[in-house]
C-alpha cells in the first residue's frame, strides 16, 4: 500500500483523468495536507502530456487556490540537455520495448517521435522534484481514468520498469479503479491483470 503520501498524489492524477472540477479541488485539498507540494505541482505539470495545456491551466489554478502558494521560480535547466535525458528515461520506462516503440512512433510520423522524446520524456518526465516509480504510478491512474489502453499498457509496464512493485502497481490500479463506473473499472482490472500474469 503506497505511503499517505503517495496516495495523495495518486488520487489527485486519476481524478485529473476526469475532467470533473469538484473532484480535482477536493482531491488537491487531500494532496495540500498530505503530499509535498512540489510533487502535487510535478503531478499537474505531467498531465498536460496526456489531458492537454487546457485542462493542466486550469488544474493549476485550482492548486493556486487551494495551496494559497505562489508559482515556484522558473527551472533553470538546459534545454539543451533534453534530448539525451529524454532517450535515457523512455528507454527505462519502455525497457526491451524502447526500440519497437520509437519505430511504431516513427512510422505515424517522426515528428512526433521527437516530440515524445525530447519533450515528453527530456523534458517533463525526466524533470527532477518527482522520482520516476512515482511519475508512472501517477501516469498510469490518470491514463486508467482517462480510459486509454494502449497507453495504459505501457505506462503499467513503465511503473514495473521504473522500480515500482508488483504491490504498488496493485495499489495504483485500485485508486484509479475508484473513479470510474464498475465496467470501466472491470476493464482496467483485466488489463493489470494479464500484465501481472506475465511479468
Amino acid at each position: 500500500m503506497p505511503d499517505a503520501g503517495r496516495a495523495a498524489l495518486l488520487r489527485l492524477s486519476a481524478a485529473l483523468g476526469t475532467r470533473h472540477a469538484g473532484a480535482i479541488r477536493a482531491e488537491m485539498e487531500v494532496a495540500r495536507e498530505e503530499a509535498d507540494a512540489r510533487a502535487v505541482e510535478e503531478v499537474i505539470l505531467q498531465a498536460h502530456l496526456f489531458i492537454g495545456f487546457p485542462d493542466a491551466l486550469n488544474a493549476l489554478a485550482t492548486w493556486r487556490e487551494v495551496s494559497g502558494r505562489p508559482a515556484l521560480a522558473e527551472s533553470e535547466e538546459d534545454p539543451a540537455a533534453w534530448p539525451a535525458r529524454g532517450e535515457r528515461v523512455c528507454a527505462e520506462v519502455y525497457g526491451a520495448n524502447y526500440g519497437k516503440l520509437r519505430e511504431n512512433v516513427r512510422g505515424l510520423h517522426p515528428d512526433v517521435d521527437g516530440w515524445m522524446v525530447t519533450g515528453g520524456y527530456g523534458r517533463v518526465i525526466g524533470r527532477p522534484g518527482l522520482d520516476l516509480k512515482t511519475r508512472e504510478l501517477c501516469i498510469a491512474a490518470l491514463l486508467a481514468v482517462w480510459k486509454v489502453p494502449r497507453q495504459l499498457h505501457s505506462h503499467l509496464r513503465g511503473a514495473l520498469n521504473a522500480g515500482a512493485s508488483v504491490d504498488e502497481v496493485d495499489a495504483a490500479v485500485e485508486i484509479a479503479r475508484g473513479f470510474l463506473e464498475p465496467d470501466e473499472a472491470a476493464e482496467v482490472g483485466a488489463l493489470w491483470a494479464d500484465i501481472r500474469a506475465k511479468w
